[in-house]
């Protein structure tokens, strides 16, 4: 089930990479000290000189728990177009005019070595980009959350495990955190603080949704230990999330004339098809009947 969703959205597979060659370690370690000390520190801490001037103090480069997650892509898009590529703050500035993309990538190889637990690159997941997803009114990047940070999916999403519906993120539950984090120097939490000082709910676009004759209760799946991604994709490696899912009529007519494309995701064959192998291979009683999802 959850490779025909993957295939779908994107070439979701691992891509096994090459250690760095000394002699790029040796160039992105320069690089890095001209280009990058003033702020991370020698060392990457984020205790460099300028760094007690920023409202949110530099990344610390060596807590591996918090880089390790994050894919090449990710950092290169940082180096290369600056913090608001990723959402991050403007106090991180861009370098496309100061390095070209070998030096980027010997740049990310230095930053990749300072990480302790040590960065174990056969296991970087690549971004997931996602054809056609919507902007959202805040640059909520998933990535940083959910991949990095590790935050489980029903800490926003709260109604998932209690309720038919997963629910969206309170302006309330936003500010927990971002009251403080980012709070002076991040144009899109600002934005978060706008909506809070207005009393008005933030208007994110829907990304997923089932027909309206269609009854699909989250808090079962959830209680039945169904991942989130298993429906809703690799959301941990998406900066901005998106989908293309549901029935389409290019696949109805090629099954009409006897072809066997892949099932559309969340389209009702493809939830049967995952129901079929819930039974099949974890004794469960997922329904197949008509009327567990249409009544």
């Amino acid at each position: 089930m959850l490779a025909a969703l993957l295939s779908v959205l994107v070439d979701h597979r691992p891509r096994a990479l090459a250690a760095p060659a000394e002699r790029d370690l040796q160039a992105g370690k320069a690089l890095f000290d001209r280009q990058c000390v003033t702020c991370h520190g020698p060392g990457g801490k984020g205790d460099g000189p300028s760094a007690g001037g920023f409202a949110t103090k530099p990344a610390d480069l060596t807590d591996g728990r918090i880089m390790n997650p994050l894919p090449d892509g990710f950092l290169v898009n940082v180096i290369r177009h600056g913090g608001p590529a990723e959402g991050l703050a403007p106090t991180m500035p861009p370098f496309e005019k100061f390095l070209d993309a070998t030096q980027t990538q010997q740049v990310v190889a230095h930053v990749r070595s300072l990480a302790q637990p040590p960065y174990r690159p056969e296991l970087a997941l690549p971004l997931v980009q996602v054809e056609g997803a919507p902007r959202q009114p805040i640059f909520f990047n998933h990535v940083i959350h959910a991949g990095s940070f590790k935050i489980d999916c029903q800490f926003c999403h709260a109604d998932a495990r209690r309720s038919d519906y997963a629910g969206l993120p309170s302006v309330e539950r936003c500010m927990g955190c971002h009251k403080i984090i980012g709070a002076q120097d991040n144009p899109e939490i600002q934005k978060i603080h706008g909506y809070a000082q207005r009393g008005e709910s933030i208007p994110w676009v829907r990304i997923f949704k089932v027909p309206e004759f269609t009854h699909f209760p989250h808090k079962r799946h959830v209680r039945a230990g169904v991942a989130c991604q298993s429906c809703h994709g690799p959301i941990e490696r998406m900066p901005v999330v998106g989908a293309e899912t549901g029935p389409r009529l290019g696949n109805d007519l090629l099954r009409a004339a006897g072809f066997r494309p892949a099932t559309p995701a969340l389209s009702m064959g493809w939830c049967l098809d995952c129901h079929r192998t819930q039974n099949a291979t974890r004794g469960t009683r997922a329904p197949l009947d008509c009327v567990a999802c249409h009544h």
